[in-house]
């Protein structure tokens, strides 16, 4: 029997554009795959939007339009980077709408996107983390500059806000720049380590397995504009010694599981001469064919139509204070 999968992309966030082009490319790889599948828009002012099949006598731009799509289908694939859709909004909405959702529930993707929270986690599962300080948005003019920090929001993704901060001035421009994507502030101190990223995916068995690690390759800062421009490489697997490999790979596992998370994240790391730094943690990573992730996985011979139907075959009746029910 066919399945019927809602993907839903876009959200209220500065990765609209982002997630935009993951929903395309999602819906696009179940499609050549056999399922059938149906596309929910959320434009920037919150309107949901989608094809006037899929919404038959239903009024358009409407959540409870959309709903009649989500409770259509067999499993929803939520799209949405950033606040208001990877933090567990959507699979909040999932949850209570009792619908399979791809992807980790409500309290890993909170976590995850809450990079100061995060970093507590993996303090307590013995996980490094750069040093760093929680600023409020309110408090920026009262803060000092020590040294040399990466100023970042606390909740944002695709590199948004993030920025080098070398003196003083440096400082309050980054401070600013980065309150305007949330009201609270990290400033971190730099990590001198090379970029490495490693994805780890939840079977639909339960079992949960690494990819191999990929190295990022960026003149400087590894911002939105190096995210997204195509001055930066990759290369997976990474060149890396059995010990390496084998220290990201058990930090990434033990954050994944510590956060409680489902479906595929993408584990962020510096590799400093001292081991895994933990940089961040995404639950609803870029899913495009080229981005990191369908790239790590398809180093390991799992390729991206393939990797999208595990996911559907791994989807949850997402549940409270559980990764995968």
């Amino acid at each position: 029997m066919t399945r019927r999968i809602a993907v839903v992309g876009g959200g209220e966030n500065a990765e609209h554009d982002v997630s935009l082009a993951t929903a395309r490319a999602i819906a696009r790889g179940l499609h050549e795959g056999g399922f059938e599948v149906e596309e929910l828009t959320i434009d920037r002012d919150g309107t949901w939007r989608a094809g006037a099949a899929a919404l038959g006598s239903r009024a358009a731009g409407s959540l409870a339009a959309a709903l009649s799509v989500i409770e259509w289908a067999d499993v929803v694939f939520p799209a949405v980077h950033g606040p208001s859709g990877e933090d567990g909004t959507l699979a909040a909405l999932c949850a209570l709408a009792h619908v399979r959702m791809v992807g980790s529930g409500l309290r890993a993707g909170a976590i995850g996107m809450d990079k100061w929270t995060t970093k507590l986690v993996a303090r307590a599962v013995n996980v490094r983390t750069a040093p760093g300080r929680l600023v409020a948005a309110s408090d920026i003019a009262d803060v000092e500059f020590e040294k040399e920090a990466v100023v970042k929001p606390v909740s944002a993704g695709s590199s948004f806000g993030v920025a080098l901060a070398r003196d003083a001035a440096e400082l309050r421009e980054a401070l600013r720049h980065a309150a305007r994507f949330d009201d609270r502030i990290l400033v971190e101190d730099v990590v001198a380590g090379r970029e490495i990223d490693v994805a780890v995916l939840r079977e639909a068995d339960g079992r949960r397995w690494a990819s191999p690690p990929l190295e990022i390759h960026a003149d400087g800062l590894f911002d939105t504009r190096a995210k997204y421009d195509g001055s930066a490489r990759f290369s997976v697997p990474a060149d890396l010694d059995g010990t390496e490999s084998a220290a990201l790979t058990r930090a990434a596992l033990r954050m994944f599981d510590a956060l409680g998370c489902a479906g595929v994240a993408r584990v962020d790391f510096f590799l400093t001469d001292h081991g895994p730094v933990l940089n961040e943690v995404n639950t609803m990573p870029g899913m495009t064919a080229h981005s990191q992730v369908p790239r790590m996985f398809a180093a390991a011979g799992l390729p991206y139509p393939r990797l999208l139907g595990r996911l559907v075959d791994g989807a949850t009746v997402p549940r409270p204070g559980q990764g995968k029910s």
